[in-house]
């Protein structure tokens, strides 16, 4: 189902609302640096990505790094390899209450970056937030 061929770790947050709104915060190369601790800046012909979009982030030592979609599934899941090492997938999954579970897998090699993690789904939960006063 997902392109995740390495063992990983797992950090979720579930929020309320529907699973659309994170997946196009989630999708939108301008919006990751609002929410990505590591990424300061992007660049990509595609505001939105799909499988095989290729650009560059500059992490937040300031270095650029290339990147590449790895793995997609329309409205579920995209995983990436960063400098072409896999890095993180991104999985949203609707829930029974109308709420959604947005997932963050990790190779398990670079679990520390977990807390890194962490601090995107607290961002993302504010970006929301902010959404639903506006």
């Amino acid at each position: 189902m997902f392109d995740i061929s390495y063992p990983n770790a797992e950090i979720s947050r579930t929020f309320k609302g529907p699973c659309i709104q994170i997946w196009e915060l989630l999708t939108d190369t301008t919006t990751w640096p609002q929410w990505g601790p590591s990424v300061k800046a992007v660049e990509c012909r595609d505001p939105v990505i799909a499988k095989g979009t290729e650009g560059r982030i500059k992490t937040a030592v300031g270095i650029w790094l290339p990147f590449r979609i790895t793995g997609y599934e329309e409205g579920r899941f995209w995983s990436w390899n960063v400098a072409g090492i896999p890095a993180t997938g991104h999985r949203v999954e609707p829930l029974d209450d109308g709420s959604c579970q947005l997932t963050f897998e990790i190779p398990l090699l670079a679990a520390p970056y977990g807390y890194i993690c962490k601090i995107a789904l607290d961002r993302i939960a504010g970006i929301l937030d902010k959404q639903c006063r506006d």
